[in-house]
């Protein structure tokens, strides 16, 4: 019996070991990573503003029937 729970208590301090050893491992390689990552990434491009001249109506800031129409939709998408 003694032999058995001291097999036991080695495969415990052995596997415990073993996965302390991977996850300390597993961090560092991860914030190795980041750090790479972080120093060679390329700078973020400026994003270009949506264009908002898709017709004259709405870059002259709207009119009555362009008003109009998005009620009609508005009402028709409710009903």
């Amino acid at each position: 019996m003694d032999n058995l729970l001291s097999e036991g208590l080695t495969l415990m301090v052995f596997g415990m070991g073993f996965v302390f050893t991977f996850l300390t491992l597993l961090v560092g390689v991860t914030t190795l990573m980041s750090k790479l990552v972080v120093k060679y990434e390329p700078a973020p491009q400026p994003k270009a503003a949506p264009s908002r001249s898709a017709s004259p109506a709405v870059a002259q800031g709207g009119s009555d029937e362009l008003v109009a129409v998005i009620t009609a939709a508005v009402h028709k998408y409710r009903s």
